[in-house]
């Protein structure tokens, strides 16, 4: 009996070996007669084999009755190889297809293919309907089927029964690829929507059914299958997409099912071989009559079976995958290796060795990221099974290394996947991974994609259980989550990344939640009292244990990750909704009594009281008036916040303080007084301190010590006039009076100035806020204005003094106050326009040189500290000077400064591209929205204030790149509605005219000429028309002055009629109508006219790629020497011929060196398009081999330790 089932297991491996995959495959099919000869086991020699029924003749295992006789041998076959027969008539319509087939009882292809697109009849009643038209006529049922396949290809053209008779497998493919009449690039497997997913899916299922129906009958007939497959393998190997990938996706399906039926009948085999070998240890009285030949012919004809169903998977294999698994389309690619993934998990006997694994070995490299997706997601179905992870381990051993490197794949869904499949490793392997190898996915638990994050943050879980359970065995459920919480926080201590603990705890809370939100061991730690020195944590780890509670707090009460890692506006469920309810009310039942003891144990410390006090921020403070006990811990928690005040004066303290204290003094809780009254007599003496000390400040009397004392005393006062209205206080006068002795005296303290500013600052926005709730008389309002127009005179002698934080404090403050006090903010209330006061002259002029000398410009070295600091310091600077310039933008914006104020912010958008750029574009954009005209001359302004400064330091027109490159940047900010943009085109270059031919003082030519070439940089967005009437005003200015000169003869050049992309230009999401040529969109110039534009303008050029004929393929960034222009407005700006060829100099026959090609704006773009499509090619083994799927790869770290590179995400 074993030697009989070790037999049968040999001859299914010998007959289906398929570990060669270098050869090219030749659909065969041996006759069953010829592949059997003989069968031998244990007991002698076989009886005679039961004469086999015509496999047309036996009922399908769904089908039910009888099938027809098989007709006779010289019906037609698809016939697979001989002498070419002639074409075949005009093919049949679907509609006399269907007309024929209704008369024969047949349902047709055209009802298959509607009845698996729309899904709303059963794939199995499909399949039935067509068995039973197959079974009346079987060439005419398979001809259905065919048509069936080539319909789901999206292709026009019928299999017609002529074309059937006398046609190769190669010829009728020819034929249907000449009549495919495709209408779009699209077919139905690549078409996006619901409806052709399900159809995909609906397609898959009918032919795994199919299999199933014939697996007892129609799968051996030696005629459907092998001839389906024969065609199949034919459209794989087709040069039409459509064709391709269709068939190929069949195909693998196909040879799913048999799979599925092979492993079916290796189990029948042996489980009728056992039956056989039961019988003959019988004695021949105790055998049932027959019994034993009939058990003998069944496992003939399993064994004939199995071979028969290995060579069909045979040539499914050689014959489509092999050669598909690498084809040039990555979605043929992701079905071959998602396919093999169900054959190694189905069929491990014969397919999971080293011969069939290598496929996903190399399919790990591919450049896809769907295919390495599809790779990794059927890896993780192998390593879920623990039978197969012994016949893993030298897969293991050769692609670790990939399998490790794939955590920091470029897609994230890949990253997630491979995280996963690593955490599988580790569970189901003995070796697991090695601390070196585990240490690559841990900083991914701080990545900025919270699906990585989350996968990362599981196997760190998971890790971390394991070490305590090596440490920890017999401890109970508490001791236990206090060693994880000891792990976690060692863990969160000695990591690179110890500034974000809530991304650490949102990466865990998939999995940790119960042992994070555990406040009791959490608070017990903190309260330990040491019996022993060293026994409890470190002050590093206390402090690292506070910050991880204070961020699960938040994680449970406001229920959505941290920036950075929201994806969109997440709508809570009811289940959800309940979940935080239930956390606040535990946070706020364990935190009140225990609050005002870890601010007591922790006051001294900064960072720790500093994160201790936002835990009241996610309290429900209502429970504090439910009973009498909890408002007794309200006046401690009260009494503990102004102990903190009166001990720090570090400012991110007095901020949480101040935070607190507005919470707790909200109106809309009923103890809100006593709270409210706690914190006027602490604001009481915080002023009568300070007024103790104002005389002497101002008399200038004081002493260090007062200075010191008024200073701090100051500084808390600021920080709660941000959150409370302190205007009853009256503290304007005292501070605007030592704002003044300040500005008049030599020596002005920072420590004094500072916070006097921000006092008086909110004051005015207070009174403000106050005058807009309420109707204000005419004294208020006067007195008001007053106020404001003596602190902007202050603020404006601030701007220039030496000491960094008052002139910044100043000149923010000043933003904020104007946009409040500008005409735009009272237009809707009448009653205020008196307090409309737009600066002055001076204090605009002040402000402008604000900018050029503290925003644009590079730190000085004495703000940096070291090499250490340098990049938080510069990281810090830079944020601080976006946030003025955003302030001043917004004066600009909202029409508290002219359009012309921005002419200071325009010329440097060039220059610093990489620090403003966004600001600057944006602000371009509203006010361009706000008067498109103006907007324009503003730019004109711009490039003449730089190409004056330009000319008076060069004396003379010198180098003109930078202006240049501004003016090439600017340009592309109008857009590509050049209808749209026609006068604010006309405007500018009409004033960059006059300005280039106004006339020196004492008669020399116009000094300006040279400012013709930046005016150029505009010209190819001006319609045909435009450039008429540009060249007519050009004319008329220029006269006599210098027609000849070179600047002239260039702009000149430019303004030619030549090419106009207006309207008719293409949309960027057009698509080409063929797939095979790509034809030039609707709008776009040919060669021939582009070469007549070339010759009418004067530049001559031997260029050797073809012209531009689309924007639709846009090349990487990596690609164009000019990346800085291209790349940052390729995505939203058009480009236009004229500008691209005009820099091509004359007479030049040799293709651009790279370092000419810097100082042209598109044409490394230009020279790369190419109108002919890829070609559809195999794609060779070496290129799987690459590591292109990350390279250049980086974890995304939502960490402000960053390089200035990624300001323009951080921001």
């Amino acid at each position: 009996m074993a030697q009989s089932d070790e037999s049968s297991q040999a001859s299914s491996e010998e007959t289906f070996d398929m570990s060669d995959s270098d050869s090219d495959f030749e659909v065969e099919f041996r006759s069953t007669k010829e592949r059997k000869r003989n069968v031998t086991n244990a007991h002698g020699p076989v009886p005679p084999k039961r004469p086999r029924r015509k496999a047309a003749s036996q009922p399908s295992s769904r089908s039910g009755p009888g099938l027809s006789p098989t007709p006779p041998a010289s019906s037609p076959q698809l016939p697979s190889h001989g002498t070419p027969r002639p074409v075949s008539p005009k093919p049949l319509s679907p509609r006399q297809e269907r007309r024929g087939n209704k008369d024969r009882q047949f349902i047709c292809a055209g009802d298959m293919y509607e009845a698996i697109r729309s899904g709303k009849s059963a794939v199995v009643t499909v399949v039935d309907e067509w068995l039973d038209g197959y079974k009346h006529d079987r060439e005419a049922g398979l001809l259905v089927l065919i048509n069936f396949v080539v319909q789901c290809c999206g292709c026009k053209g019928v299999v017609s029964r002529e074309m059937f008779d006398s046609m190769q497998n190669a010829e009728i493919i020819s034929t249907l690829t000449k009549e495919f009449n495709e209408e779009s690039v699209n077919y139905p497997l690549c078409t996006p929507g619901p409806q052709w997913k399900r159809f995909k899916a609906g397609l898959c299922e009918f032919f795994r059914v199919l299999v199933r129906s014939c697996q007892n009958s129609l799968l051996y007939d030696d005629y459907l299958f092998s001839s389906l497959l024969a065609l199949l393998t034919g459209l794989s190997d087709s040069q039409v997409r459509a064709f391709r990938h269709t068939s190929t996706l069949v195909a693998m399906k196909l040879m799913t099912a048999l799979v599925e039926v092979a492993v079916t009948v290796f189990a029948q085999v042996k489980t009728t071989q056992r039956r056989y070998d039961v019988e003959t240890t019988r004695s021949p009285e105790d055998r049932a009559l027959g019994r034993l030949e009939e058990l003998q012919a069944n496992v003939s004809q399993l064994l004939e079976h199995q071979e028969e169903l290995s060579s069909m998977m045979n040539a499914v294999f050689r014959g489509v995958f092999v050669h598909r698994y690498r084809d040039l389309v990555p979605e043929v690619r992701a079905a071959c290796i998602t396919e093999m993934g169900e054959w190694l998990k189905e069929n491990p006997t014969v397919f999971l060795n080293d011969g069939y694994l290598k496929y996903m070995g190399w399919t790990l490299h591919d450049k896809q990221g769907l295919v390495r997706l599809q790779c990794v997601r059927a890896l993780q179905g192998l390593y879920q099974e623990k039978d197969f992870i012994g016949r893993l381990e030298l897969f293991t051993s050769r692609f670790k290394e990939r399998m490790l490197s794939m955590v920091l794949d470029r897609e994230p869904d890949v990253a997630v996947e491979a995280v996963q499949l690593l955490l599988l490793i580790q569970q189901r392997t003995e070796e697991g991974l090695s601390e070196e190898e585990s240490s690559s996915v841990y900083p991914l638990v701080f990545a900025a994609h919270r699906g990585l994050a989350s996968t990362a943050g599981a196997f760190l879980y998971h890790k971390l259980c394991s070490v305590m359970a090596r440490d920890n065995e017999d401890q109970d459920m508490g001791a236990r989550r206090a060693a994880f919480l000891n792990i976690l926080v060692s863990f969160y201590t000695q990591s690179e990344f110890h500034e974000h603990g809530a991304y650490l705890v949102d990466s865990l809370w998939a999995v940790a939640a119960s042992e994070l939100r555990d406040w009791e061991t959490m608070t017990s730690l903190l309260l330990l009292q040491e019996t022993e020195p060293g026994q409890g944590p470190s002050d590093e780890e206390e402090g690292a244990l506070i910050e991880l509670m204070m961020c699960a707090m938040r994680q449970a009460a406001e229920v959505h990750p941290p920036v950075g890692r929201a994806q969109g506006k997440k709508v809570l469920s009811m289940k959800d909704k309940k979940t935080q309810a239930q956390d606040r009310r535990r946070i706020t039942a364990h935190f009140i009594p225990l609050l005002p003891q870890l601010l007591a144990k922790y006051s001294a410390d900064v960072e720790k009281v500093t994160s201790l006090l936002k835990a009241p921020l996610y309290f429900d403070l209502e429970t504090y008036s439910s009973t009498s006990r909890l408002e007794k811990c309200l006046d401690v928690l009260l009494v503990q916040v102004w102990a903190v005040v009166e001990k720090h004066t570090d400012g991110g303290v007095l901020e949480a303080c101040a935070r607190v204290a507005c919470a707790l003094s909200s109106p809309r809780y009923t103890f809100s007084s006593r709270a409210d009254l706690a914190l006027s007599q602490l604001l009481d003496r915080l002023t009568d301190r300070f007024s103790s000390h104002l005389n002497d400040l101002l008399q200038g009397t004081a002493d260090e010590d007062d200075v010191y004392s008024a200073a701090n005393t100051l500084k808390r006062i600021a920080a709660f006039s941000s959150a409370k209205d302190l205007t009853g206080w009256k503290l304007f006068e005292p501070c605007f009076k030592l704002l003044k002795s300040g500005t008049e005296s030599t020596d002005m303290d920072k420590e004094l100035m500072v916070p006097a500013l921000t006092c008086a600052a909110f004051h005015l926005l207070w009174e403000r806020q106050k005058v807009s709730c309420s109707t204000p008389s005419e004294v208020e309002l006067k007195q008001l204005r007053k106020e404001f127009r003596s602190f902007c005179v202050v603020c404006q002698s601030c701007l220039s003094v030496a000491h960094a934080e008052i002139r910044d404090q100043s000149f923010e403050l000043l933003c904020d106050l104007l946009l409040l006090f500008g005409l735009g903010s009272v237009r809707s209330q009448p009653a205020l326009h008196s307090l409309a006061l737009p600066p002055c002259d001076p204090l605009r002029s002040e402000m402008a040189a604000f900018l050029l000398d503290h925003v644009f410009t590079e730190p000085e070295d004495h703000e940096l500290a070291g090499e250490e600091e340098e990049a938080e310091v510069r990281i810090s600077t830079l944020q601080r000077r976006r946030n003025q310039l955003a302030g001043y933008c917004k004066l600009v914006i909202y029409g508290v400064l002219d359009l012309s104020a921005a002419t200071d912010i325009f010329r440097h958008y060039s220059k610093f591209y990489k620090d403003y750029g966004d600001i600057i574009k944006e602000t371009l954009c509203k006010t361009r929205m706000m008067s498109p005209v103006q907007s324009a001359r503003t730019l004109c302004l711009s490039l003449q204030q730089m190409f004056t400064a330009e000319v008076s330091e060069e004396q003379g027109a010198g180098d003109l790149g930078e202006i240049r490159d501004l003016a090439r940047r600017l340009a592309m900010s109008f857009g590509i509605d050049l209808q749209r943009v026609r006068s604010p085109l006309l405007a500018l270059h009409t004033d960059g005219i006059r300005f280039a031919f106004r006339e020196a003082e004492d008669g020399d030519p116009p000094p300006n000429l040279a400012f013709l070439e930046i005016l150029s940089e505009f010209s190819f967005k001006l319609l045909r028309q435009d450039r008429a009437q540009i060249l007519v005003f050009l004319k008329g200015e220029c006269g006599s002055a210098a027609p000849s000169c070179q600047a002239v003869k260039m702009y000149h050049r430019s303004l030619q009629p030549g090419p106009s992309r207006s309207a008719e230009a293409p949309s960027p999401h057009s698509t080409p109508v063929a797939k095979r040529r790509r034809p030039s969109p609707p709008g776009t110039v040919s060669s021939v006219s582009e070469e007549a534009w070339l010759d009418s303008s004067g530049v001559r050029g031997n260029l050797s790629g073809p012209t531009l004929t689309s924007t639709l393929e846009r090349q990487p960034a990596a690609h164009a020497s000019y990346a800085p222009s291209i790349v940052s407005e390729a995505e939203s700006d058009d480009f236009s011929e004229g500008s691209m060829m005009r820099r091509v100099e004359p007479n030049r026959r040799a293709q651009p060196s790279p370092s000419e090609l810097d100082s042209h704006l598109t044409l490394p773009v230009f020279l790369r398009l190419t109108l002919i499509e890829e070609d559809e090619q195999e794609v060779d083994i070496d290129e799987f081999e690459s590591n292109d799927s990350d390279s250049g790869t980086a974890i995304t770290l939502p960490s402000t330790r960053r390089s200035t590179s990624y300001l323009e995400d951080l921001f």
